[in-house]
């Protein structure tokens, strides 16, 4: 009796890319998004305290690439300077979106988490000037703890707030969106020490070439790709942070849609960058940004004493929420500004605190003051770490007891509506049919 042969498994069948459309769906999830950076960060705290440490620094500071195109980089660098492009890109995206078809193209609705997030990034630099006054070496971290992390944020707060208002989810959205323009600004004017003019103009054609195309609705990955590669090493040459063409290229394409269009081509291009920025770019930072060594408790107590690490921690746990908070209470108070219905003063506070999670960019800047492996860069790494995390719990205990709260309202109300359904009456077809 002969046998089948056995049939072999195509490298590209259609569940296989079911799947993969399955896995990028999930990957677009916001709490997925925020437990992947968790966990690049938490396995980087791992990796640099154990016997292994060693491997860490080892890997971390590899180099390869292009010296000629000055791209011999470190494997962190990479991470860095190159895959973090693809976070900024998709933000660049999501800013285009919100200026032009979203939540920030009404100015009434846009201006208090607008001037909320300027508050939120003015009170937290304004308190680690103060806490580092008189050194002029540790104010190049200022704009250190002036960055909300969006990713986590958001990540935090759908985990916590299944009851919470939907609007408290918008002001976040919109205080996070303005609050990274703002740290791009700041990257791209303060922390920049050397600029090259000639590669910045020739920056300019690949980029002239990537938006002409994507203005006329070209989506080819073999022209768009290439593109935006010779504008990212273009600007890099030039001495500004690399991070930027991604804010750039993300401007380039349009937010609006044309006649025919189901969506726009910005809402596409984030469709399919979001995996790969929340699966692989974020992560990866993380994994090799966050690697501190604490030296035990006794170091982590000493660490956190320094007047950069207390200016970090200081800025992120109360200048985040004594600048989102109080600029708010300040708008309603004295101009036409309030709150959405349904958001109480309590929520504001979480939401405040929350915003204190400035772990993806607040790392970047503070490489960019003070390096990745010098003394104050590893405190910097600390302080970063150590302000988030109690950011984050202390906004999950008011954000836990508002969801509470909204949690038995949204029951009493549920009671409430079954208690007025009329009781049943007789169908005029039917005796047996009842009113559900």
């Amino acid at each position: 009796m002969s046998t089948a042969p056995p049939t072999k498994a195509k490298l590209f069948s259609r569940s296989a890319w079911r799947e993969r459309n399955r896995l990028a769906d999930l990957l677009r999830q916001e709490t997925v998004g925020g437990m992947l950076l968790l966990i690049g960060a938490v396995v980087a705290l791992v990796w640099a305290n154990s016997p292994w440490s060693e491997t860490y620094t080892a890997v971390s500071e590899f180099t390869f690439g292009p010296e000629a195109l000055h791209l011999n980089l470190s494997v962190a660098q990479w991470a860095s300077d190159g895959l973090l492009v693809l976070f900024f890109f998709a933000v660049g995206l999501e800013l285009k979106h919100e200026f032009v078809a979203g939540e920030l193209r009404d100015p009434r609705k846009a201006a208090l988490p607008i001037v909320a997030a300027f508050g939120g990034v003015l009170t937290p630099a304004l308190i680690y000037v103060l806490v580092n006054l008189g050194d002029s070496t540790a104010l190049r971290g200022w704009a250190i703890p002036t960055a909300t992390d969006i990713a986590f944020a958001v990540a935090v707060l759908a985990v916590l707030g299944r009851f919470l208002p939907s609007a408290l989810r918008m002001f976040l959205l919109t205080l996070a969106v303005v609050d990274d323009l703002i740290a791009i600004c700041i990257i791209a004017l303060f922390y920049t020490e050397e600029l090259s003019f000639v590669p910045l103009v020739l920056a300019l054609v690949p980029l002239g070439l990537f938006t002409l195309l994507v203005q006329r609705r070209v989506r080819a990955w073999w022209l768009l790709v290439p593109l935006a590669l010779a504008t990212w090493g273009l600007i890099h040459a030039s001495g500004i942070h690399a991070t930027v063409a991604g804010v750039l290229l993300g401007f380039a394409v349009p937010a609006m849609r044309r006649e025919g269009e189901e969506t726009s081509l910005a809402e596409r291009f984030e469709h399919r960058v979001q995996p790969l920025s929340a699966g692989v770019a974020v992560p990866v930072f993380a994994l090799f940004a966050a690697g501190v060594t604490f030296g035990g408790l006794g170091g982590l107590v000493d660490a956190l004493g320094d007047p950069v690490a207390l200016g970090v921690m200081a800025g992120l746990l109360l200048g985040k929420t004594v600048g989102i908070c109080g600029t708010t209470f300040l708008m309603t108070r004295f101009t036409k500004a309030e709150l959405d219905d349904g958001v109480a003063w309590p929520d504001m506070l979480g939401l405040s605190m929350l915003a204190g999670i400035g772990f993806t960019v607040s790392l970047l800047v503070g490489e960019l003051s003070f390096g990745a492996a010098g003394e104050r860069g590893e405190l910097v790494k600390i302080a970063v770490l150590c302000g988030s995390l109690l950011s984050a719990l202390l906004a999950a205990v008011v954000l836990r007891m508002r969801n509470r709260v909204y949690r038995r309202r949204h029951e009493l109300e549920a009671r409430k509506g079954a208690s007025w359904i009329p009781e049943a009456q007789p169908s005029e077809h039917s005796g047996e049919d009842r009113l559900g």
